[in-house]
């Protein structure tokens, strides 16, 4: 029974021995060469080509995604919108320049319109930017730099609420749209009662621009291609966004009056209301809004949209 005994013993330990030799001697190939990195639900795979450089694999961890997808709302902090501002312009200038004639020619015609002067009429358009009939206004007046009329929009808060099956979405979010409009002609918003737009014919401005703030809420509803796959997905949202003008300022620079900076509401819309959209393909997203309300609240009725993209979206 004894030597039974001892018999196990020696075989087991001969066993034990043989594996932990085994594993010595093993071939250095059954070490792992490729470093693995893991972000979320990216993998980032570092290994070596025949040269010995460095290369790069990333993929997608499904696993990772089907576990996220089992979370009805999902939250993003600090969206980031980077695009261009322009606008459409429908403003009656031809109706202005013969409103100004007319006033010209019959001095009791201003008082007769006044009850249209703070509309998107003729003689709504003239209060605000009064021209001479012998230089009547145009839309050039309002021309503007579109590389340099840039739009910055920061979304706080953004979260996309499942639907159906993942595929059908509601995305909603609180932040503020940043707009700057710089004009290539030398104009001037000159605040008061009424404000008025003035043309500085004389001064050369080496920046001329108006900013406006808005605190806005978009709400849209989300189609995705591939919820599985982000990184394949095909992405495309539409729907509406109200914002409230929370900041208002003209910016000019010239050698003659240096650095002029003015607050006012400068005639702008308090609210303002427009349809938002998103198209994506994996992280790529482009964002595009446009008003339904005119930037100002008589006189220019220009409709402001603007395209871009978006960082850190869903």
């Amino acid at each position: 029974m004894k030597y039974k005994i001892l018999r196990w013993i020696f075989l087991l330990l001969m066993l034990i021995i043989g594996k932990v030799q085994a594993q010595k001697l093993a071939p250095a190939a059954t070490v792992p060469t490729a470093d693995t990195i893991q972000i979320k639900g990216l993998i980032i795979i570092k290994g070596k080509d025949a040269r010995g450089k460095n290369h790069y694999k990333f993929y997608n961890d499904t696993v990772y995604t089907r576990n996220k997808l089992k979370k009805n709302l999902h939250t993003r902090w600090l969206v980031i919108d980077l695009g261009f501002n322009n606008y459409i312009d429908r403003s009656d200038y031809a109706g202005a320049g013969a409103a100004a004639l007319m006033a010209y020619a019959t001095p009791g015609y201003a008082m007769n319109a006044a009850g249209k002067s703070y509309d998107y009429s003729a003689q709504g358009l003239n209060t605000f930017a009064p021209r001479s009939a012998s230089a009547p206004l145009t839309p050039d007046e309002f021309k503007l730099i579109p590389d340099k009329s840039i739009n910055v929009n920061i979304w706080v808060l953004m979260q996309r609420l499942n639907i159906y099956k993942h595929k059908l979405n509601l995305i909603y979010a609180l932040g503020v749209e940043m707009n700057n409009y710089r004009y290539a002609r030398s104009i001037t918003y000159v605040p008061g009662y009424p404000t008025q737009i003035i043309r500085e014919d004389s001064i050369h401005f080496s920046k001329n621009k108006l900013f406006a703030e808005y605190l806005s809420v978009p709400l849209m509803l989300n189609f995705t291609s591939n919820p599985a796959r982000p990184g394949r997905s095909v992405d495309v949202s539409m729907g509406v966004m109200a914002g409230y003008l929370v900041k208002s300022r003209t910016k000019q620079i010239s050698e003659e009056r240096g650095k002029v900076k003015r607050t006012d509401d400068f005639n702008l819309n308090k609210w303002r209301m427009g349809i938002t959209s998103e198209l994506g393909y994996g992280p790529v997203k482009l964002y595009g809004n446009f008003a339904l309300t005119p930037l100002h609240s008589y006189g220019l009725e220009q409709y402001p949209f603007s395209v871009g993209i978006r960082f850190n979206g869903f």
